[in-house]
């Protein structure tokens, strides 16, 4: 038995329930891992909420790193004893253990703590793929970053100073400004008190920037289209503020032919193989000291529905774990 928050209908976080579940033994191309810490993530809002919807009922949680406990056929990559961690489809890491899919399942270096993976495989797996995987970026290029001291924003600071890449962010106060600043943000821009798009603009001498990278959606949409410069590219790969409603086409023509993709993470990892090395590139970033892992909260398991407020409001920095 492993016990496990589920919800049975989509809405608030009043909807989780701790249940004990009866743990299986691992079929085809699966193990069952015991979780030491489970991840935090916007997705698990999403999902909850129904925005993402799911068969109910349903055990959330995307990310989380602990030891395996049974391995069983067709599994080569993990053995009985290994340290794991993951960032995978299905739902299912907010438990004590769980039987999975193998695939995403990459071993832990001893390196790296459990607690530090569990923070960052979901979160580093993202930036890997914004960075190196969905347009090109070479040392030069400026990317605008929003909700730059988010869990995601902080590690992308890290990663594109330790490639020469110029990020301007923002963040929701003076407060978050400075903790990207302090992980190597070139800028950050308050956007409560400032007009953020415009003072891109004027940091970039009115060319715009490269890429953007946006996981707030409704609010920061359309600014993020004019802090483009021409044949410049949007990447929209969350919904903080909610979804992004219907647009014209013909408007990314006429704010300079721009480019627009929606990915997701889960498109990327879905080859098992492409998946073990995105992983092993973040453990480099992570053991060479290029990027740091920051978990500024910690719940236990059982508080789940507190730290779903916590990280709904956008009152969270870094990192948040729980502990099963």
């Amino acid at each position: 038995m492993a016990k496990t928050a589920i919800i049975e209908a989509p809405g608030g976080p009043e909807q989780f329930k701790l249940v004990d579940l009866d743990l299986r033994d691992p079929g085809e191309g699966e193990i069952r891992i015991r979780h030491k810490a489970v991840g935090l993530n916007f997705i698990d809002i999403y999902q909850r909420s129904g925005l993402y919807p799911l068969e109910m009922p349903h055990a959330l949680g995307m990310e989380a790193a602990g030891i395996v406990e049974a391995v069983g056929p067709g599994v080569s990559h993990l053995k009985e004893g290994d340290r794991a961690a993951y960032a995978a489809a299905p739902p299912g890491a907010y438990s004590e253990a769980r039987t999975m899919p193998a695939g995403q399942v990459v071993k832990l270096p001893d390196a790296i703590a459990f607690d530090t993976a569990a923070a960052m495989m979901l979160k580093g797996l993202t930036t890997q793929y914004l960075f190196h995987r969905t347009t090109p970026l070479k040392a030069g290029d400026t990317v605008l970053f929003h909700a730059a001291a988010g869990g995601v924003g902080l590690i992308a600071c890290q990663w594109a100073k330790s490639e020469g890449i110029r990020l301007i962010g923002t963040a929701g106060t003076d407060e978050k400004c400075r903790l990207a600043l302090a992980h190597g943000a070139d800028t950050c821009i308050n956007y409560r008190t400032d007009d953020w798009a415009a003072k891109v603009q004027d940091l970039t001498d009115g060319k715009g920037v490269d890429v953007v990278m946006d996981a707030v959606g409704a609010d920061t949409f359309e600014g993020s289209l004019d802090s483009l410069k021409p044949l410049g590219m949007m990447i929209s790969f969350g919904n903080a503020s909610g979804p992004v409603p219907p647009f014209n086409l013909a408007t990314l023509g006429q704010k300079g032919s721009l480019k627009i993709t929606r990915p997701t993470l889960f498109t990327h990892i879905a080859d098992g193989a492409t998946c073990q090395e995105m992983a092993r590139q973040l453990f480099d970033k992570v053991i060479s000291g290029a990027v740091r892992i920051r978990i500024d909260q910690r719940f236990a398991l059982e508080d789940v529905a507190e730290a779903h407020r916590t990280l709904e409001a956008r009152r969270t920095t870094g990192s948040t774990v729980l502990t099963p």
